[in-house]
């Protein structure tokens, strides 16, 4: 700041006094030698057009929420009260014509929250606290018990002998030394039966060829969680002098289930009538009445599960002998029940 002096080096009192009537934030500049001092008024004057031309900046600026959707009936860049949307005769107004779609195309690209400040500062959310098995995965307990196989060192030959003597009686008869052999072996060991090798796609091959043998086998799997697939087998392979001799040896030596019995009867039933050479069907019932007579006799089967399907299989075929006795012993069992419940 330069000192405005008079002619002898010194302010003036009437100089001093317009100084002193200037804001401290206007600081004017003369040159020393300039002799005339602007008047107060002037002074004031360019004050006030310098405080006007500066630009006034709030604080709270930006805390407004900021348009967000255009007027889609304004054009972009246009005023709406420019005379020249004025409606003329004759004429379309041009207000109304925005594009809607673009607006709200723009809209979707373009929108956020940042014209919604301030920003509020938010409070860093509490940590949970820690359980006590949280980080079993990442620091894991690695004090397990070691489990010895007692199997590691055992002898893999047990059962190899009676492994072979199975697997020949499923393709064949096998001879009066090996048949006695096979036997021995199972009854010194019934827990050989596990290690014979006999799958249940094996069975009705061991049936036709051994059914003794294929008796005594599952006679010892009877407490196998697989003999409900041995017996299914039983089941569905073809109708045979065998099969029914070893499902009769069965039920004399343990306790059937009564639905196995109940399908393999219905399935003897539907395989005689099946059969097209009358010779072959004649024989085939001759042995399903003599089978179902074993049963009913022993007391191995309920007759009422049965006794309309048997009923109807004796009528079917009351030409045989053998059917006909089937229907009197059913009759005469039919009438000893009605005269106990009577």
């Amino acid at each position: 700041m330069m000192v405005l002096k008079n002619s002898r080096g010194h302010l003036s009192s009437s100089c001093w006094n317009q100084v002193l009537a200037v804001p401290k934030r206007l600081c004017i500049l003369f040159p020393i030698n300039c002799q005339t001092f602007p008047a107060l008024d002037q002074l004031q004057q360019q004050y006030y057009d310098g405080a006007r031309s500066e630009s006034y900046n709030c604080l709270f600026k930006d805390t407004k929420v900021k348009n967000v959707m255009p007027d889609p009936d304004v054009p972009s860049g246009c005023n709406k009260n420019s005379p020249e949307f004025d409606v003329l005769p004759g004429t379309k107004p041009k207000l109304g014509s925005g594009d809607r779609d673009e607006t709200i195309a723009g809209l979707l690209s373009d929108i956020s929250l940042e014209g919604l400040g301030p920003q509020w500062i938010r409070p860093r959310p509490p940590r949970l606290p820690i359980q006590d098995g949280e980080l079993v995965w990442l620091i894991p307990d690695n004090n397990r018990e070691l489990l010895w196989d007692y199997g590691m060192c055992a002898d893999t030959s047990r059962g190899a002998a009676l492994r072979d003597l199975i697997a020949k009686a499923a393709k064949g008869a096998l001879v009066p030394a090996q048949h006695e052999k096979v036997m021995a072996e199972l009854a010194s060991d019934p827990k050989l039966v596990y290690h014979c090798g006999l799958t249940p796609m094996k069975l009705p091959d061991l049936v036709e060829n051994n059914p003794l043998i294929a008796v005594e086998v599952l006679t010892k799997l009877i407490n196998s969680p697989e003999i409900a697939e041995y017996f299914t087998v039983l089941v569905t392979m073809e109708m045979s002098l065998h099969s029914m001799e070893v499902v009769n040896r069965l039920t004399q030596a343990v306790k059937l289930p009564s639905e196995f019995l109940r399908l393999y009867i219905s399935n003897c039933i539907a395989s005689c009538e099946s059969i097209k050479d009358k010779y072959m069907q004649n024989r085939l019932v001759r042995l399903v009445c003599v089978f179902l007579q074993s049963l009913i006799r022993n007391n191995h089967i309920d007759v009422k599960e049965i006794l309309i399907e048997v009923q109807a299989f004796c009528i079917n075929f009351s030409r045989i002998r053998e059917a006909a006795g089937l229907f009197r012993l059913l009759k005469t069992m039919e009438a000893q029940a009605q005269a106990q419940n009577s």
